[in-house]
Parts: C-alpha cells; structure tokens; sequence
C-alpha cells in the first residue's frame, strides 16, 4: 500500500459514523465487518477489494444524497453497488471506502403505454422489468446473459448488451434520461422523457457506461417497444469456429437483420451438453443459433438465406424451426453457458476469466483464427461464445486457481486475446466495462486526446476523487 492510500486509510477508519446514521434511514448504515466483506467485490478475479469503512444499503434517494453529502464533507470514497454480478472488479471496495449499494431501491415507478417508456429505480432486476412490460404488451430489448440476476442501474453503469442487440441495440439507445446524485449529494435530472431532444448536451449518455465514476443514478427513464413478435429460430453447425465467422460477415454483410445471431464454440457445446440436455449436437466445431422475428414469412426467408451463406461457408447442417419450444430450448442453451462452465472449472481448479474483445463483424474469421492460435500455443484451456452478429465475443481462459504456473498462463493468455481485439480495430469490452481489471488496457486503446477528454470530465463532476476511485481511468 502507498503512503497516500495508508493516510487515507487512517483518516476514513476514524471518521466518525455517527455524523452519517443521524441522516439515513434505519438500518442503512452497516459497520459490521463480516457483512462489510461479504459485499466487498463482484464476481471479477484478479481484481482487489480493500477494506471498506461501511457498508450503506440505501431505502431512498434521500440517503443516497446523504452519503455523498458526508462523503464530500469527510473526503471519504465511494463505491456504487447493485447486485455484484459484474466481471471487472468495477463494484470491489477500495480501502476506507463506503459501499453504497443501491439493490433496494427497486420499484418500477411507472409504466406509459402511450409513449411507450418506463422509470424505473437501479435495483430491478432485467427480467423482472421485462416480465411487468409484457403484461402492458410492451418490450425492454436489452437482455444480458445475467438477465435474471443483474439490475438495471447496473446495466446502464456498464452499457449491457445481450442477444438481442443485433437487432435492436444496447442499453444506451434506450435510456431517454436518469436521475443522479452528484458527488456533493445533488441531486439533478438528465436527459429527457421524450422521444426527441437535444437541448444541451448528452450528459445522461455521458452516464451511461460510467461505472460510478461520475455520480449515483437513482432513476431511469427508459424508451420500450411493443412486445417483441415470436422469432423462427435456426441453428448452423460448423467444423470450426473460423468458418462460423465468416458466415457471420457475409450473411450481415447482405443486409440480413435477425433479432439474434449467437455463436457457440465446440469447448462450449460440450459443457452445455454435459450441464443439461438443451437438443445440442454432440461433437460440433461451432454452432451458430440465429433468429429472426420478421413478420410473416420474412423470418423464415431470412433463415433460408443464413443457410445458404452458411452452406457456402462450409456448414455441416442448418435447421431452422417455427416451434416456440425449440426457440425457447436453444435460448436457454445459450444462456447456460455460465453456470456450465462455472460446474466445468471446477473440476479443473476454478479459475475462469471471462473476456469481451468486440472485434469489427468483417474481421470475424481473423479473430477465430488468430484466437486458435493463441490457445495451441498454450497449456491453458480456452472456450468461447458470444454475440456474433456485433462482434462481441467472449472468450473464455479455463485454468487451475490452485497452480500460480497456471495463474500466470492464464493472465498471459488473457492479455494476448485483449491485444488481438486491438489489433483488428475492435475494443477491450463490448458490455462488460473496464472497472478495475481493464484500466491497465484502456490507455492502451484511447489515445492521449481522449485520455485528457476523460480525465477532465471525471476532475469537473467529480473534483474530489471520490467516486469509484482506482477504475477506469481513476
């Protein structure tokens, strides 16, 4: 620990508490050390979590402004939370920090059929947003693989993706406007509740994907759609993952637009076969599983043209069905890569490190090819699956926690495939953010006129230093 981080220690550990509970609702304040602790990091590696002052776990916006106005007043950090299911290390404590963690403000405030948008506070979770929608026939498209455990707030502060996006976009194009409290407790709105507007600057689009470097967003106005027509859905089954790539480019290159276009690798089918039985092929190189919900007949002309491309690429088979069931079965197939892979590294020495390189869509084979290299050349497994359709994939470095051998191959892998997404002109994260684990990186892709750019924003609404210090650029 350096000096300055010592000193800071000191003054936060004796900072009197008792200033902030007079001001927060009962029960908020947490200053017991194991509950400290349990909620001191997300579900990142190799990203350290220091030891918190307190923990506050906010019933209001009043005692969101509370703790920034003390924080402020003291010189104390912050570190926003929601649910902890982020993979940078973005929500991890930093020493002498509070935790402010934001979960149970978690009302859907309000549903507009007419203008077709909702407000909704941080702590929703996605699919529970998505459940209430429907019944109002109206749809939030953004739909990360952490949909049914990770929050709103959360996805707006990392600018979350999903299967969806392909078609219809990332968190970012559906928020219309938010309310924040800055780093002195102010509280202010951004944006706008209407379909249109450009008076004045972006600011709440500066918010989104700030990873709580530059204030508390307390509420969200989102624009929706109507509820989303039932997909056909197709499934590709290729020899590799470099023909799957190419068929990627030149079916998106024709104009296609299919509401989902997911790749999975053979690594990866092979863990989900074994986690559960969702219809998989046993066996296969790499799978493509797209959809398409245009209307009428469009959808399933839109599958027969994949199959012809992905036939052309090399494709060992194409199906495609209008049975809602397989669609759901093939889904869900996608969304267990998680936990099948969690139940596979656990057998090896549970060490796991998630990327999200996302690379340019025409340069999908290069990145597959490449990315084969990287793992023969070493010992450390690596499986991969993501959203094709947007180049953001996520590959996977599989290795022993247990071994420190295996540790630094893992590391070394994992950087050689950040450096391969900058090398085709991708970016280090899709929609996972930079938090902690990435910050080394990020000076590596913004040049030094963005560097200054950022910094400044970060020095003029955050003068202090206080919010989420030791991200991003912090």
């Amino acid at each position: 620990m350096s000096a300055e981080a010592a000193s800071s220690k000191e003054t936060t550990a004796s900072t009197d508490l008792s200033e902030l509970a007079g001001e927060l609702s009962s029960g908020a304040l947490v200053t017991d050390r194991d509950v400290i602790d349990s909620y001191s990091a997300d579900k990142a590696l190799f990203c350290p979590a220091g030891e918190a002052l307190a923990l506050v776990r906010a019933a209001s916006v009043e005692d969101v402004a509370a703790v920034m106005r003390f924080a402020t007043a003291h010189r104390v950090p912050v570190v926003t939370q929601g649910a902890r299911t982020g993979l940078s290390g973005a929500a991890n404590a930093t020493d002498g920090a509070i935790l402010l963690n934001v979960a149970k403000l978690n009302e859907i405030l309000d549903i507009d059929e007419v203008n077709q948008t909702c407000r909704v506070q941080p702590g929703v979770i996605n699919q529970d947003l998505k459940h209430a929608l429907a019944e109002h026939g109206l749809s939030y498209p953004p739909d990360p693989g952490s949909v049914a455990i990770s929050t709103i707030g959360g996805n707006v502060a990392t600018n979350a993706g999903g299967m969806c996006c392909v078609k219809y976009g990332v968190t970012k194009d559906y928020v219309r406007g938010m309310t924040v409290v800055l780093a002195d407790g102010t509280v202010t709105k951004l944006g706008r509740q209407t379909a249109k507007g450009v008076a004045g600057l972006d600011l709440a689009g500066l918010f989104v994907g700030s990873e709580g470097t530059l204030g508390v967003i307390v509420e969200i106005t989102l624009g929706l759609k109507p509820l989303l027509t039932p997909p056909v859905t197709g499934v590709g089954i290729f020899p590799d993952t470099e023909s799957a790539g190419h068929t990627v480019s030149e079916f998106m290159s024709s104009g296609a637009a299919p509401s989902m276009l997911e790749l999975l690798d053979g690594a990866s089918v092979a863990m989900i076969n074994a986690y559960g039985d969702f219809g998989l092929p046993d066996g296969a190189g790499a799978l493509l599983i797209v959809q398409s919900d245009a209307p009428g007949r469009s959808g399933v002309a839109e599958l027969e043209a994949f199959e012809a491309v992905a036939k052309r690429q090399g494709a060992d088979e194409v199906f495609f069905s209008e049975d809602p069931a397989d669609s759901e079965m093939f889904v869900a197939a996608r969304r267990a890569v998680s936990p099948a892979m969690e139940k596979y590294v656990s057998g090896i020495g549970g060490g796991e490190l998630v990327d999200d390189v996302c690379v340019p869509r025409s340069r999908l084979g290069e990145f597959f090819a490449r990315l084969d290299e990287i793992a023969a050349a070493h010992t450390v497994e690596v499986s991969t699956a993501g959203h094709a359709g947007d180049g953001n994939m996520h590959p996977s470095v599989l290795f022993d926690a247990s071994d420190e051998a295996s540790v630094a191959e893992a590391k070394e892998t994992f950087a050689e495939i950040m450096q391969l997404g900058l090398d085709l002109g991708g970016t280090i994260t899709g929609e996972h953010g930079v938090g902690y684990l990435k910050k080394d990186w990020l000076v590596r892709e913004l040049d030094a006129g963005a560097q200054v750019l950022q910094s400044s924003i970060k020095a003029a609404v955050d003068p202090l230093g206080i919010l989420n210090p030791g991200k991003m650029l912090g």
